[in-house]
């Protein structure tokens, strides 16, 4: 029985850090935690409660110089 309560405290305190990384890696790709990511958007990372890190892509195509 002392093992699940040790368990049990451990997995308590350890779960705020544990979300908190993941937020801190969505600011790191400059990404934003939503429910759902836009059209011109792509997840590239998860975070806390069950969002995503969405990026808007950057359209490709030739680049010209005026």
């Amino acid at each position: 029985m002392r093992t699940f309560f040790f368990l049990f405290a451990v997995f308590f305190f350890l779960t705020p850090a544990k979300n908190a990384f993941f937020d801190e890696r969505c600011q790191r790709l400059k990404g934003t935690c939503t429910g759902y990511c836009k059209k011109n958007e792509e997840i590239v990372a998860l975070c806390q409660k069950s969002l995503k890190c969405c990026l808007t892509i950057q359209p490709c195509g030739k680049i010209t110089e005026d």
